[in-house]
């Protein structure tokens, strides 16, 4: 009688005896795992999130409003008062204006941009020409203190699209506006300083108003003082720095 021997193929049809015993002898590579799925993850309901001081910081202004309802809030008079307090803090945030750079603006915009611009933020408008050193200089000062007092406007606008026939021995001209005003006039690269920098800058345009802001306090006396002492410091801090320069480099050619 024939001695039949079966051969088990299991369930997924992906081996026999005969694979395995191949496989032992080295005639067939080895078996690849059974593939697995991946444990089931349910996705985070952001209504069950743990409702703490972290998660009121990553809500945006709206959706801190929308809170003023939440039923959970109600039970929990510190979150609630966090919740009024970083509503505040993003408010109060929204009404500086950052701008941090020189835009260039042509006639058409000069009301808009300038004499109609929010009556809270100081507005520096620079007269200048292509081609006139001078202006050249102003405006690399200007473009530094953009940056350091991004709640204050500067704008740029070409001489002769601002005022027509305006001349060219006045250049560069800066304008200071607040409420719509002219509050300062500085014509020429001579207004700023015998070296024109922007401590030099920032110090005349501060001389009598508060009109360059860093956005990081608020609209008092005292923030405003803060802000205007720390424009005297780096215009002095500079002075110096410049006098340690020069001597330095005048101790080289003599040692020369």
């Amino acid at each position: 009688m024939a001695d039949y021997h079966f051969v088990y193929k299991d369930v997924e049809g992906t081996s026999t005896q005969w694979d395995d015993i191949q496989r032992k002898l080295g005639n067939l590579p080895e078996k690849a795992p059974a593939f697995k799925p991946p444990a089931y993850t349910p996705e985070k309901d952001e209504s069950s999130a743990p409702k703490d001081q972290a998660w009121f910081d990553k809500k945006t202004e709206e959706e801190l409003e929308d809170l003023e309802d939440d039923k959970d809030l109600d039970d929990d008079r510190f979150l609630e008062e966090y919740r009024k307090k970083r509503l505040t803090e993003l408010r109060e945030a929204a009404k500086v204006r950052r701008y941090g750079s020189v835009t260039p603006i042509s006639s058409s915009d000069f009301v808009r941009e300038v004499t109609q611009a929010s009556a809270e933020v100081w507005v520096v408008v620079c007269l200048y020409k292509d081609g006139i050193a001078e202006c050249g200089l102003l405006l690399g000062c200007l473009d530094e203190l953009a940056g350091r007092y991004p709640a204050t406007k500067f704008v740029k606008i070409i001489s002769t699209d601002c005022i027509p026939n305006y001349p060219d021995c006045n250049l560069p001209t800066l304008l200071v506006y607040h409420h719509g005003a002219v509050k300062g006039t500085h014509v020429g690269l001579k207004s700023v300083g015998r070296r024109c920098t922007p401590e030099s800058v920032a110090l005349v345009l501060c001389q009598s108003e508060p009109v360059l802001n860093d956005g990081k306090g608020g609209d008092d006396d005292s923030s405003r003082e803060a802000v205007m002492a720390g424009v005297r410091r780096q215009f002095i801090e500079r002075v110096v720095k410049d006098h340690e320069d020069k001597d330095n480099d005048d101790d080289g050619y003599n040692s020369d």
